[in-house]
Formats: structure tokens, C-alpha cells, sequence
């Protein structure tokens, strides 16, 4: 995290802390003790759910929609067939030839509720990190006033105002590569910026964890890696996690939205799109 007035950063940091836990506590499919876990075991049964864990659905349904099921929360299944996550007390194999879709998922703003179907196992990586970005961003901006840049593990959000040349982000394959590793820097004032990548987080069969919900599997590589900045972080990763998973379509799909895009194929060609800017450190 950074921000534009030193001054701010004791209470910056509380902030995104806080707002981190709340959401790891809904939404993690990691843990458990969390709400996301409770609503995956009920059977089928409807589950009240607190505000943050609807906000998240309510997103992760509305990525879905906009991707045409690209982007699906029901993929659980599928990265625990993959080894992606932990199987907790399912016994036996698991494979699937597509996941069971977004629609079987019915969220009630008016109770604040969820139901889904049984045996679905619901999966948020693909938009409460950036969600939980752009909420971070916006809390430390209320409070503090300061212009502030919140990276969650390579999800960035901007909220207020950004230094004079804007905030410099270096662009690469791995959000924990250093400074010098091959990629690009960009200049960021506003907004969001995710990057879906192929290349960094795999289950332990070795598998990459974009799954493609339409057969079940990792998605072909076709582009290793794609960046994408957007009006949010929720944008820009639902943007980009939809491009791995379109491959070539997703050119085309990107240019009709109007986001600026950083597409790496496997073989390493880079591709532009849109407001994106060139640069010399790209190979």
C-alpha cells in the first residue's frame, strides 16, 4: 500500500487491514470458520449472510452475467478436482466436465439470503480480492483524505488523489517479482489495475487455477498473462480473468469494452490494446 500524505499511514494501514480480515472472514474458501464455507456445506438449504459475503456474490453473479459465465463462482468443485483447493470432507475423486453455472445460485436482497443448488461448491478468487481492493482504497480515502494505492496481491484500486506523475506500477508476470524482472512500469492515477496470470498459482498436480467453467479444466494458455486497468479493481480483474479464459476472443471483447490491456502469449508476444501505453522494456 502506499499514500500520497505520509502522515496517513498508521490509519492507511489499520484500515486495509481491517477491511482484508472482514472479507477473508466472508469470503475464503481457505477457512473453514467462514461464511463462504457455511453457505458451500448447506445442502442446498437457504443461508443468511452477512453484508460483506452478499456485496461479494452480489459481484461475483453480476461478473458472470457480463462475461457471458466466463467469470463463474461455481468453479469450487473444479479447483478441488484440480488440487487448487482443499478438499475438506469430501472423500473420494472428483472430476467434471463443466461446472454446474451461475444460475443455480439464487442471492435474496430482500432477506439477504443465498441458496445454492447441492453439491455446488462456490469459489470467490476471481473477484473478492479486487472487490475487496477497491473497498480498501475507498475506506483509507474517507477516513484519511490521503490519495492511497492498495495492492492485494497484484489487485491494485486507487481512491483520491494521486501524486503529480501518478503512481508508478511495474507490470510483470508475478505481483512478487522484482523491480528488474522483465515486464513494464505504467503510470496510474485512478481506477483499477488486475493482472490474471497462468503462470504463478498452481495446485499441486500442477495445474494453473483460471478454470474455464465451460469444460472444468484450466483453461488453455493461450495468453499466459493479462493486465487490464478499468473505472475499479473489480473491473479490471473480472476484465482480465475473462481474457485467459477467452484466449484469442479475447481481443476483440476487450477492444469493445474500451479497457486498456497488456496481453503476454505463451510464446511471449505482447499485445496492446486500446489506451495502453508502449514502452522499451516490453521484449
Amino acid at each position: 500500500m502506499l499514500v500520497a500524505d505520509d502522515d496517513a499511514l498508521s490509519t492507511a494501514e489499520a484500515v486495509v487491514c481491517e477491511v482484508v480480515a472482514e472479507f477473508d472472514l466472508a469470503c475464503s474458501s481457505h477457512r473453514a470458520d467462514s461464511e463462504l464455507a457455511a453457505v458451500n456445506a448447506a445442502g442446498g438449504l437457504r443461508t443468511a449472510i452477512g453484508a460483506v459475503l452478499f456485496d461479494a456474490l452480489d459481484a461475483a453473479l453480476d461478473a458472470a452475467r457480463s462475461t457471458d459465465g466466463d467469470v463463474d463462482p461455481t468453479v469450487g468443485m473444479a479447483l478441488v478436482a484440480h488440487r487448487l483447493l482443499p478438499s475438506g470432507d469430501i472423500d473420494g475423486p472428483i472430476s467434471f466436465q463443466r461446472v454446474p453455472g451461475y444460475k443455480t445460485v439464487h442471492l435474496s436482497s430482500e432477506s439477504r439470503a443465498v441458496t445454492v443448488l447441492g453439491g455446488v461448491r462456490l469459489d470467490l478468487g476471481a473477484t473478492a480480492k479486487a472487490l475487496a481492493a477497491d473497498r480498501a482504497a475507498a475506506a483509507v480515502y474517507e477516513q484519511t483524505g490521503s490519495g492511497v494505492l492498495v495492492n492485494l496481491l497484484g489487485d491494485l484500486a486507487i481512491a483520491g488523489p494521486a501524486p503529480a506523475n501518478g503512481w508508478r506500477i511495474r507490470v510483470t508476470d508475478d505481483h512478487r517479482s522484482p523491480l528488474n524482472a522483465p515486464g513494464q512500469t505504467v503510470m496510474l492515477r485512478e481506477g483499477g489495475l488486475a493482472t490474471s496470470s497462468t503462470t504463478v498459482r498452481r495446485g499441486s498436480g500442477g495445474a494453473h487455477h483460471v478454470i474455464d467453467p465451460r469444460t472444468g479444466n484450466p483453461a488453455a494458455v493461450y495468453f499466459q498473462t493479462v493486465s487490464v486497468a478499468a473505472n475499479s479493481c473489480l473491473e479490471a480483474n473480472i476484465a482480465a480473468t475473462a481474457a485467459i479464459v477467452r484466449g484469442p476472443r479475447a481481443v476483440p471483447w476487450l477492444e469493445r469494452q474500451g479497457l486498456p490491456a497488456r496481453l503476454v502469449q505463451a510464446n511471449g508476444i505482447v499485445t496492446r490494446l486500446g489506451a495502453w501505453p508502449a514502452d522499451r522494456d516490453d521484449q
